[in-house]
């Protein structure tokens, strides 16, 4: 099943600042949420889960049928 991501408008933003290879990270780490819908919090509520990746974090909630990205961070 294919899944769809949503980026706020804030993740937007700080994917466009982020150099390349914290934007990649980054990317990899929506990527590894989006493949994991078990571990999605809660459909349509006020639930959000985040994951890390080796130097980011990902925060996001879940709809039907995929996820919004709500915020991110990488510490590089």
């Amino acid at each position: 099943m294919a899944y769809e991501v949503d980026l706020a408008v804030r993740v937007e933003d700080a994917l466009d600042e982020l150099p390349q290879e914290g934007r990649q990270e980054v990317m990899e780490t929506i990527a590894a949420a989006l493949v994991r819908p078990r571990e999605w919090p809660e459909l349509g509520g006020w639930h959000a889960a985040v994951i890390f990746g080796p130097r980011s974090w990902v925060s996001f909630t879940a709809f039907l049928g995929g996820i919004e990205v709500i915020d991110v961070g990488w510490a590089g």
